[in-house]
Formats: structure tokens, sequence, C-alpha cells
């Protein structure tokens, strides 16, 4: 298989995350979408959204959307419950994620820290502080009385959130506000297997 996508993509990272989990082999094709590569031709015949992650599998069959990767490759496996209430609440937190989350606090770190161009965007960055620790209170409400976001074990919708929320100190949010998230992450960097995204302090 190959995988197209950004190193410093929490989307990215979810579907290299999955498949390293479940125990799938892959070709990285690194794919800077902030330089442009994602709107060539020959990128947008693999997606023509002109997205990453985008996984080209053995059979030549192409997985788009970060979330759907996720959930394709955790069937049958300890990080998604059967069907049942439990996976819906799975799914609520995976839509959460990329509705009321992702837009906020991975466009503030892409701004902020790998764009550099902050200053560009004061009103843009204002929407992302307030819609992203609102994103943040909702997970802190959740993690407060409890280990995981669903049930008593880890599953995709904890790595769904992590992506983001583990850097999410890149796009100016400082998650000692939200102790209960902030012990969260580091629960979840400590599973077995678990990467994490490059910082903006090892960026080359």
């Amino acid at each position: 298989m190959q995988l197209y996508g950004m190193r410093i993509s929490g989307n990215c990272w979810k579907a290299a995350q999955i498949l390293r989990l479940t125990g799938h082999t892959f070709d990285w094709v690194e794919t800077d979408g902030n330089a442009g590569v994602t709107r060539t031709p020959e990128f947008l015949k693999i997606n023509p959204i002109g997205k990453v992650p985008a996984l080209v599998m053995d059979d030549g069959v192409v997985l788009v959307e970060s979330n759907a990767i996720l959930l394709h490759f955790a069937e049958g496996s300890p990080w998604l419950p059967p069907p049942g209430l439990a996976r819906t609440r799975v799914h609520e937190w995976l839509f959460f994620e990329q509705y009321s989350h992702e837009p906020y606090i991975a466009v503030a770190r892409n701004i902020i820290s790998w764009r550099r161009e902050g200053h560009l965007y004061p009103d843009r960055l204002a929407e992302c502080a307030r819609r992203g620790a609102q994103a943040l209170d909702v997970m802190e409400q959740r993690l407060t009385e409890n280990s995981w976001l669903v049930g008593e074990a880890p599953s995709i919708a904890d790595l769904a959130l992590f992506a983001y929320t583990h850097r999410a100190n890149e796009g100016g949010f400082d998650l000692r506000q939200w102790p209960s998230v902030h012990a969260w992450v580091a629960r979840v960097a400590a599973l077995p297997g678990v990467f994490t995204l490059p910082s903006r302090e090892d960026r080359a």
C-alpha cells in the first residue's frame, strides 16, 4: 500500500497510526499540501478532492478521508466497538472532531507554526481560538470523569482527537487550561505503538 500524506498533518497521522496499530505495512509518499502538491494533475487522479491522506491499497482501491480510513482498518480490532451504542458514540466523536475541533485547532496550528502567517489572519485566528477552546471544553467535560472518550478502553475516537490535540500548543492553546485533556493526551501518548507528530522544534 502507498499512503500519500504530509508528515506534519494530524489527519495523515491518523491513517498511518491505525495502519501501524493493526499490523499493516505501507510506503509513505510525502505530499505537501502547503506547497500545492495535492492540486497537481497527477495527485488529482488519485484523489479528485485534492487532499491528503490518500491511501492506495494493494488492489488499487483508493481510500480517502482520515476518519473513514480509521473506521475501515479498525473494523474487527479492539480500536472499534461492535455495532451498538458504543460504536455510535465513536461516530459522534469522529464527526465532532472533523466539524468542531479540527477546523479550528488544526487550522490555527498550520497558520501559526508551519506557514508562519499568523500576522496575515488575525480575525481567522481569533475565531479559531474561540471555537477551539469550545471544543476543548467539551472534551474536558467528558474526560474529567472518564479515562477515554468512549467506554473503558481507548478507541479510534481517542486517536482521532489526539491527532491535533497533542500539538494544540502550536496553535496557541495551552492545554494546562484543560487539565483532564492534558492528562488524557499523556495517556494516549503512552499507549503501545502510538507515535506523535513532529513538533515545530523538529522542523528542519
